[in-house]
């Protein structure tokens, strides 16, 4: 096999090596079917073992209560900016939402056309470099939900405690650190993430959500868009994208492997004390971009003196093996993902870098 680099790109993201390595042992044929898991049917008995597998393991790795459904959807997190309020607002209804952002923005946008929206805090005055803190939210008490991005892959950072919000449920967009860290349903009624991160590969969406808000989801909308739709059918309501389930389940094997989500939270605590330490140490050379308090354990962004000596951090760490450097193109500077599958070596190896890198060019 030709040598692998450090993949900190953003999403699609890297995956567990040992499930990239069952993925080519199942081809072309899976478990003595004589077909590739991508050729089964979705109705047939091999798939729905893989299918039913991977819903059972979700909710036992994140300690899913049984109050709420498991969903596996497509259309990414972008269409989830627009299925929750669609099933959730309306007419005479209205929504919180916490701005920190690009996708929180987009989120924001598609909400405006379902309802009524309140802005209950919002970080762009500083260029999202920090998370509102909870005195600063100004929550509504009659929202039907407050949505939150509970971290930002662009900006860097991350909601380290979630907000309180009474009785009002969360609405989280976890795509970029779901099943990263262990976290208390309680406050929550719908998470959803793209699985492109933390879970697998691009094309599949996880939905978990609270069974009493499937039940009172509006009814006068598209049928394929209500979640009671695909809860009822156990999303086989149409073709799921089962290649993408099946490298899933692959992907929830492996963090059981590693001890489930108290070895997940381990490894990614290891890997920003790693990384960020280095960055406060050199801080004449590396400026992390974002306040300490709201710093991301997935996406850690930092600038450098100039965009010129950026450049080159990034074409030089390339060619050492470190690819996906370059921070998003709307902010610049550089960006170093380290999603639960990259191992705590990928960083220990970049931190040798740029300690060598600030030596010859500082």
């Amino acid at each position: 096999m030709s040598k692998r680099i450090w993949n900190f790109n953003a999403g699609p993201a890297t995956l567990p090596l040992s499930a990239l390595e069952k993925v080519k042992a199942d081809l072309p044929d899976y478990n003595n079917t004589g077909m590739a898991v991508m050729e089964l049917s979705h109705r047939s008995k091999a798939y729905d073992a893989i299918h039913q597998d991977a819903l059972a393991m979700m909710r036992d790795l994140f300690g899913v209560p049984d109050n709420f459904k498991i969903l596996f959807l497509q259309g990414g997190a972008s269409q989830q900016f627009a299925m929750v309020p669609l099933n959730l607002l309306g007419s005479g209804k209205k929504a919180d939402y916490i701005i920190t952002g690009s996708w929180s923005k987009k989120a924001l946008k598609e909400a405006k056309m379902q309802g009524s929206i309140n802005v209950a805090g919002s970080s762009e005055s500083t260029n999202f470099n920090r998370i509102p803190a909870q005195n600063e939210l100004n929550l509504e008490s009659d929202a039907v939900y407050c949505h939150i991005t509970s971290n930002n892959t662009i900006a860097g950072t991350q909601f380290q405690t979630f907000p309180a919000t009474g009785n009002v449920p969360l609405v989280a967009d976890m795509s970029s650190d779901i099943l990263s860290r262990k976290i208390d349903f309680s406050g929550f009624g719908l998470i959803y993430a793209g699985a492109q991160k933390n879970l697998g590969p691009s094309g599949l969406t996880v939905v978990i959500v609270r069974e009493d808000l499937i039940a009172s989801g509006r009814e006068d909308i598209p049928i394929i868009f209500q979640y009671r739709t695909h809860a009822e059918k156990d999303s086989l309501y149409n073709t799921p994208p089962t290649y993408s389930i099946y490298i899933m389940k692959l992907v929830l094997d492996w963090v059981k492997e590693i001890g489930g989500l108290p070895g997940v939270e381990k490894r990614n605590q290891e890997k920003g004390d790693l990384l960020y330490g280095c960055i406060d140490e050199m801080g004449d050379f590396y400026k992390g971009a974002v306040e300490k308090e709201s710093r991301s354990l997935m996406n850690v962004t930092f600038r450098l003196p100039s965009e010129e000596l950026e450049a080159k951090f990034i074409a030089d760490g390339l060619a050492a093996g470190f690819g996906g450097l370059k921070g998003h193109r709307s902010v610049g500077g550089v960006r170093v993902s380290m999603y639960n599958a990259l191992e705590p070596q990928g960083i220990k190896e970049l931190v040798s870098f740029m300690k060598d890198f600030a030596q010859k060019n500082g």
